[in-house]
């Protein structure tokens, strides 16, 4: 593989010089500072805001205005702070230290999403070898589906925050007397995914097998506290379903921005760096909408593809030079749309009426793939 900059996936032959690793490196080389005191006010600002609109929603009237509006600023400031998350699956060791901990405590955990989920995995769906193909956990070939498994497998994910409550309640505490149920458990339902197939890989050395136990731990221990007060009568159960609502909202709204962020037309065959690129989506409008459905920098999601390690808070200025300067046939210009809703059109539209076939076969060998990327 073409070895370049640091976060940039290979160049092929034929790349645009402008949009190549060395080029890009050069030229916004001060982009990829990062900015602690953004992160870790971005962060706790929108955890803050989201668990206090959850107080004020869970003690208000049942089915009154304030808590209404309530749930519903809880649930977009707690699915911002969430999808930091993403950031912590690209940040190198020890470059923001402590922010993962102190995530974990405030959003991760308390959520049942702990970061094991995505650091680790996430990095699979960047590697050329392995984008598009039954190996990328993020990726499925939706635009061969239909609407209405895209609809059925979307509205699916409010069934997930219970699932977690399983996995790490009882399944995961189980996994560590049952050896077979400690195997489905590590690599089929520790990472949050698109392709139910994906296999994920065992935690490599002790330091990542010591972080993958304690936040089993952490989740455990909070699943059995909050099960013991509900049983106890300590706590409503009112509390528990407002929690439930919370988790589908985040989850929901995380996959109607999942669904914007990409084409999800590959054939399961590895992508060149120009392909991936053309696959992914910028979304360049600043509606409500889009603002609060794709934060954390995820309105640049080809952008994202294109210079990974570029910190969520320099996405927007590189993005706005690089269209000033970028010729118009440039291949960049290929990945805007205008908002999440408009890509959620153009995808609903190429399913019902151009795309839709037979699945492509997309099995690719672990061992190779891997190995290439």
């Amino acid at each position: 593989m073409h070895k370049s900059g640091p976060g940039f996936v290979g160049e092929p032959a034929g790349a645009e010089p402008e949009l190549g690793p060395a080029a890009l490196q050069r030229r916004f080389a001060d982009a990829f500072r990062i900015r602690p005191g953004v992160f870790w006010a971005d962060m706790l600002l929108s955890a803050g805001l989201g668990w206090s609109a959850f107080f004020v929603a869970g003690t208000s009237p049942r089915g009154s205005v304030l808590g209404v509006v309530a749930g519903i600023v809880a649930c977009v400031a707690l699915y911002r702070a969430v999808l930091f998350i993403h950031e912590l699956a690209h940040l190198k060791r020890g470059a923001l230290r402590g922010f993962e901990t102190v995530w974990n405590l405030v959003v991760g955990i308390p959520l049942g999403v702990p970061s094991l989920m995505y650091v680790g995995t996430h990095a699979d769906h960047h590697r050329n070898a392995l984008y598009g193909t039954s190996l990328d956990p993020e990726y499925e070939p939706m635009a061969y589906w239909s609407p209405v498994r895209i609809a059925l497998a979307s509205l699916g994910v409010v069934f997930v925050p219970l699932l977690l409550v399983i996995r790490w309640g009882v399944v995961g505490p189980l996994s560590y007397l049952v050896p077979p149920l400690r195997d489905w458990a590590v690599t089929y339902a520790s990472t949050l995914v698109i392709n139910v197939r994906y296999r994920r890989e065992y935690p490599r050395n002790k330091r990542e097998v010591a972080r993958f136990a304690l936040q089993e731990m952490g989740a455990a221990a909070l699943v059995w506290t909050l099960a013991y007060a509900l049983w106890t009568g300590a706590l409503s159960p009112h509390w528990a379903l407002l929690w439930w609502s919370m988790g589908a909202g985040v989850l929901v709204l995380n996959q109607f921005r999942t669904l914007a962020a990409h084409r999800y037309e590959s054939h399961g065959d590895p992508l060149d760096r120009e392909s991936q690129l053309a696959d992914s989506v910028n979304l360049t409008g600043d509606g409500l909408w889009t603002l609060l459905a794709a934060p954390v920098g995820l309105r640049f999601h080809a952008l994202h593809h294109l210079m990974p390690a570029l910190p969520y808070h320099s996405l927007g200025r590189v993005h706005r030079e690089l269209i000033e300067t970028l010729p118009e046939r440039s291949i960049y210009r290929v990945t805007e749309e205008w908002s999440v809703l408009s890509t959620l059109r153009a995808l609903f539209i190429r399913t019902a009426y151009g795309n839709v076939q037979p699945e492509p076969e997309r099995e690719v060998s672990g061992e190779r793939a891997r190995g290439e990327a």
